[in-house]
C-alpha cells in the first residue's frame, strides 16, 4: 500500500494561510484540496509514466481570485440561482444576498468559496480523504440558522473521488451545496472540440432572462441540449447556435439520482480517458466557459466544460424540483462521485 497524505502551505490570503491537502492513491493518481473555498485544485492520473490533468487549477491565490469563476470551488450554502434572493421556510419568508441582478447566485457574497476551511486528514486500507469544516453563524452569510458545515474529498484505489457535503443546523435553513468543477479531460486541452459530454436526461430547464427557472421543464430529444448519446462539446455548441442563437451551455438538466448508474460521463473524442459522475440528487448543471483567457471567452472560444451535481436549481421555490430545507437535529450529507477510467 503506497496511500499518501500531504500538508504544505499553498500561499496566504488576507494574513491567513491557505493550506493544500493532498492525496495519492496506489496508481499514483492524486488530488488536490485547498482550505480557501473548498477548493478541488487537481486530479491528475498517471498514465504509462505521463501525468495527465483532469480538471483545471491555479498555482497561486491571485490567480484564483483574479480569474473568478468558481474555478473548482466548492459551493454552498446553496449552489445556483435562488429568485429575487428571497424564499420561504414554515411560511416565515426570508432574504439573502441579491448578488447578481436580482437574485442570489451560489451563496451570496459569503458563500462556501469565499471560507477558509480547517482541515483533517483520515485513512482506511482502501482510501485516504481530507475532510474540511466550518462554523458558519447566520450573521455570516445572511441565511437562517448557524450551519456546521463538513467537505469531505476521498481518493481511492478505484481511482474514484467523492466529495461529501454535510450539513447541520440549529435553525430551518437551506442546504444544496456542489463543487464547480472545470473539465478537460483531452490531450491538449486547448478546446471542448475532443472533449465529450453524455448526461442521461429527458429534461433540461426552462429560464428566464436572469437565469432563473421559470418552473418549466423541456424535452431535449432532437435538441440541441440532447447528449444522452455522447458528442463533442463544441458540435453540441454549434447545433445551439444554429437552433437559438445560444452561445453557451449555462444549463440545468434533471437526473435520476443513483448510486449504480452515472448522470453524466466527461471523457475524450480519443476514448482514452473518461470520468463517470454519480450523485444522491436530481440534477446536474453544465457551463462551458474559457476562464483564462478574457477574449476567447468573449469569442466563445472555451477550454472549459462546468459539471454542478445538485438538486435542481431554486428548488425553495418550485415543489416540484425537490427538498432542500434543513432541519435542526437531522444533519444530511450529499455527496458526489467521479469514476476515472482508462479506456486505451
Amino acid at each position: 500500500m503506497i496511500l499518501e497524505t500531504k500538508k504544505t502551505v499553498f500561499d496566504q490570503l488576507d494574513g491567513q494561510d491557505v493550506m493544500r491537502y493532498t492525496l495519492v492513491n496506489d496508481h499514483q493518481t492524486r488530488i488536490s484540496v485547498l482550505s480557501y473555498g473548498g477548493t478541488w485544485q487537481e486530479f491528475v492520473v498517471n498514465e504509462d509514466g505521463v501525468e495527465h490533468p483532469l480538471i483545471w487549477g491555479l498555482d497561486n491565490m491571485t490567480d484564483y481570485q483574479r480569474v473568478g469563476y468558481c474555478l473548482c470551488q466548492s459551493i454552498g450554502r446553496v449552489a445556483g440561482r435562488i429568485g429575487g434572493a428571497k424564499f420561504k421556510i414554515d411560511d416565515q419568508s426570508y432574504q439573502v444576498d441579491m448578488n447578481e441582478q436580482t437574485h442570489s447566485l451560489h451563496g451570496g457574497n459569503h458563500g462556501f468559496n469565499t471560507l477558509n476551511f480547517e482541515g483533517a486528514f483520515s485513512q482506511t486500507n482502501d482510501s485516504v480523504s481530507v475532510t474540511l469544516k466550518k462554523h458558519i453563524n447566520a450573521s455570516d452569510d445572511n441565511y437562517p440558522g448557524n450551519m456546521d458545515v463538513a467537505i469531505k474529498f476521498t481518493l481511492d484505489n478505484q481511482d474514484q473521488v467523492s466529495i461529501a457535503f454535510t450539513g447541520d443546523t440549529d435553525a430551518a435553513t437551506l442546504f444544496n451545496p456542489t463543487n464547480h468543477v472545470y473539465w478537460n479531460t483531452t490531450d491538449d486541452r486547448i478546446s471542448l472540440a475532443q472533449q465529450k459530454l453524455q448526461i442521461t436526461s429527458a429534461a433540461h430547464l426552462e429560464f428566464d432572462d436572469e437565469k432563473v427557472p421559470t418552473g418549466k421543464k423541456l424535452a431535449v430529444k432532437g435538441t440541441a441540449y440532447d447528449f444522452n448519446q455522447a458528442q463533442p462539446v463544441e458540435k453540441a455548441l454549434d447545433q445551439l447556435k444554429t437552433e437559438n442563437g445560444g452561445i453557451e451551455f449555462d444549463d440545468a438538466y434533471e437526473v435520476a439520482p443513483s448510486a449504480a448508474e452515472p448522470i453524466a460521463i466527461v471523457g475524450d473524442t480519443d476514448d482514452k480517458r473518461q470520468v463517470k459522475i454519480y450523485s444522491d440528487r436530481n440534477s446536474l448543471i453544465i457551463f462551458t466557459a474559457n476562464p483564462f483567457d478574457a477574449d476567447k471567452e468573449d469569442a466563445h472560444q472555451y477550454n472549459a466544460l462546468a459539471t454542478e451535481a445538485q438538486t435542481l436549481p431554486d428548488a425553495i421555490n418550485h415543489p416540484d424540483f425537490g427538498d432542500i430545507v434543513l432541519r435542526p437535529g437531522a444533519p444530511v450529507t450529499h455527496t458526489i462521485r467521479y469514476q476515472y477510467e482508462r479506456l486505451n
